[in-house]
């Protein structure tokens, strides 16, 4: 028995070990394409030019929730590959909203670059942990767990947003639960609504 239970510690520490990025083994490697980050160009081709990005000094164009998103990973910002991470600078319009969501293979560090915003995440017991937070203050949403920002300030707000995966992955919950297909009878009985307001959800999530 104990010699099964060690068994079973080491099988689980070795799938936590290869649960995130691998480490790099070179110092960088610039793709060839954005298709293929695995195919490294030749190193001595790489000029500062590679390791530095401009494209985040202003925010992007607001959607109807009042909330713009740039993304920044290594097919816009080639020096990132590899490196295990990436980033985006989120911008809230005033009453702005990032609906709920979860990156399945990062955790994700927030900071405030101005404004205030209502951010929060749920954990698996269901507990909620929220507060306003404000510039120069930061949050941490552990990998995989439901979180949201809402701009409750007077004002537009921005935030910067760290993760620890070069691919993070994203997937809103609206988008998810009534722009993926499920099948409506399941989703009345889940939710309690009527085919109307289904097809009301369904016609707003499907694109977003």
């Amino acid at each position: 028995m104990k010699i099964t239970a060690l068994l079973v510690l080491f099988l689980l520490q070795f799938i936590v070990a290869f649960g995130s990025d691998s480490d790099p083994v070179m110092d960088f490697c610039l793709p060839v394409s954005p298709s293929n980050p695995f195919s490294c160009k030749n190193a001595s081709l790489a000029t500062v030019h590679d390791f530095t990005f401009s494209g985040i000094k202003f925010p992007g164009n607001f959607k109807e929730s009042g909330f713009s998103a740039t993304a920044v990973n290594y097919k816009l910002f080639p020096g990132l590959n590899t490196l295990g991470m990436s980033f985006v600078r989120a911008d809230f319009d005033v009453g702005g909203v990032n609906v709920p969501h979860f990156h399945p293979r990062a955790t994700e560090i927030a900071y405030v670059l101005e404004g205030k915003v209502y951010s929060g995440f749920i954990d698996t017991n269901n507990k909620i942990f929220a507060k306003v937070i404000e510039k120069g203050e930061v949050m941490v949403f552990p990998r995989g767990l439901l979180h949201f920002q809402m701009n409750v300030g007077d004002s537009p707000a921005a935030i910067l947003g760290s993760f620890d995966s070069q691919n993070p992955g994203l997937q809103k919950i609206p988008s998810a639960v009534f722009g993926s297909g499920i099948k409506m009878e399941l989703l009345e009985k889940a939710f309690g609504l009527n085919p109307k307001e289904l097809y009301k959800l369904r016609k707003r999530f499907s694109s977003s």
